[in-house]
């Protein structure tokens, strides 16, 4: 729990508060999201080695 309270707000800026009132489930799902746009910003060989911009991606 406190590593995905901490990932969240660090994130988020999101407060202790906040990110309680969360449940166990809304805060996996958060930490999924942020892990999955951190990998597509991310540069890597299948991308050319360039950084994404987040205004670039196409979200589904």
């Amino acid at each position: 729990m406190y590593k995905e309270m901490s990932f969240i707000s660090y994130y988020f800026h999101w407060g202790r508060d906040e990110v309680m009132a969360l449940d166990h489930a809304a805060r996996r799902r958060w930490c999924e999201e942020i892990s999955a746009i951190n990998a597509d910003l991310t540069p890597s060989e299948g991308k050319g080695g360039k950084e994404v911009s987040i205004t670039d991606m196409r979200f589904s």
